[in-house]
């Protein structure tokens, strides 16, 4: 096979990771006679710095170009961009809004090499396996806003606001997402809201209900965000898909990156109606630790694995390298995050580790 990639850096540790992932996409090519080229646009604060847009019109024109888009990570401190600039944060809605990308997998696995190094019991983490859809295009990331312009004031009476809002077409396709990623898993979907207090939760729900009468040998259940943040955290090997809004995904995944000793393990899949698809770790830019060369790439080289499934239809290669990472870890191998204090690997060599059992 013959596919374009665009490489969307980014920011911070974005660089570092993503050549991690190329160098595992090259091997896997290599070994399986695929012909993958690679082509890099700005995005972020590196886009706003040279281009004064986190999402530059070139950025798009490329990724419009290829197959799939792998991304490292945008954001950084304050201070990395003109006064008045954009967020850099702007540029990978533009991407989601853009491309239709409105469903967001993240899986979460405990990891059996790194169970001593999560704060859990490892009897509490055996057959931990949750997939994540985060619906990625509405919700209050994308309603309608007011900014708050200027001084605060405590006595302003002024207001900045942010709306959730939703559509039962956009509920339904997530729903659907987890309904048919479920019918190939245990056939389990627990739909999370908040449906007590908000509106657009209990229009959320009875959406999911509604999609449920199409998926009969699917259990469908309910749990409240808050309860469920909870119980993620002391039934964990419970759940197998959770749907849910915006804003909650975002939020409950990286609570639930702890379950995988770290959250520079967790990759991510944002797809359209089609094959096209954006892959990224869930991790953020991490400026602290950036050009170190100690960055975690198992997200981003997780994240190439889903390009490979979702994009390109290549499933024995997308386990070759979460195979090859697994054996990676339970060789011992480890990057600082995830070292618990003892030696470890950089970025370069872990990867060199993944490459080799690969191999």
């Amino acid at each position: 096979m013959q596919a374009k990639i665009a490489l969307l850096p980014g920011d911070g540790i974005g660089p570092e990771v993503v050549q991690a992932a190329v160098r595992v996409l090259e091997a896997v090519a290599a070994k399986y006679g695929h012909s993958f080229s690679y082509h890099e646009a700005l995005l972020g604060i590196a886009a706003i710095n040279k281009t004064g847009s986190p999402l530059p019109a070139d950025t798009l024109k490329t990724a419009e170009q290829c197959a799939a888009i792998l991304m490292g990570a945008v954001g950084g401190p304050a201070g990395s961009t003109p006064p008045g600039a954009p967020r850099p944060e702007e540029g990978i809605l533009g991407l989601r809004k853009h491309f239709g990308l409105f469903a967001n997998l993240r899986p979460v696995k405990a990891w059996p090499a790194l169970l001593q190094y999560t704060p859990f019991k490892p009897e509490l983490l055996k057959d931990v396996d949750i997939l994540f859809i985060r619906e990625l295009t509405g919700g209050l990331y994308f309603g309608p806003r007011k900014e708050w312009q200027g001084e605060i004031v405590l006595d302003s009476t002024d207001t900045s606001y942010d709306t959730m809002v939703y559509a039962p077409y956009e509920v339904a396709r997530a729903a659907k997402v987890a309904f048919d990623a479920a019918r190939l898993r245990k056939k389990r979907v627990c739909s999370v809201d908040k449906a007590n207090v908000l509106a657009s939760s209990r229009l959320w729900r009875r959406t999911v209900e509604v999609v449920a009468e199409d998926y009969p040998e699917i259990s469908l259940s309910h749990q409240l965000v808050d309860s469920f943040a909870m119980l993620l955290m002391t039934r964990p090997g419970e759940w197998d898909v959770v749907v849910t809004e915006n804003m909650f995904g975002d939020i409950l995944t990286d609570q639930a990156s702890v379950l995988a000793g770290s959250l520079g393990m967790l990759p991510s899949a944002s797809l359209n109606e089609s094959s096209y698809g954006l892959y990224e770790p869930i991790h953020g830019s991490a400026p602290d630790i950036a050009g170190k060369g100690v960055a975690n790439p198992t997200g981003t080289i997780m994240s190439a694995a889903l390009l490979l499934r979702y994009s390109l239809r290549l499933e024995n290669e997308a386990q070759a390298i979460e195979k090859a990472v697994a054996a990676t870890l339970d060789t011992g191998a480890r990057t600082a995050d995830i070292a618990g204090g003892g030696s470890y690997l950089s970025t370069t060599e872990f990867t060199d580790t993944v490459i080799q059992q690969l191999a």
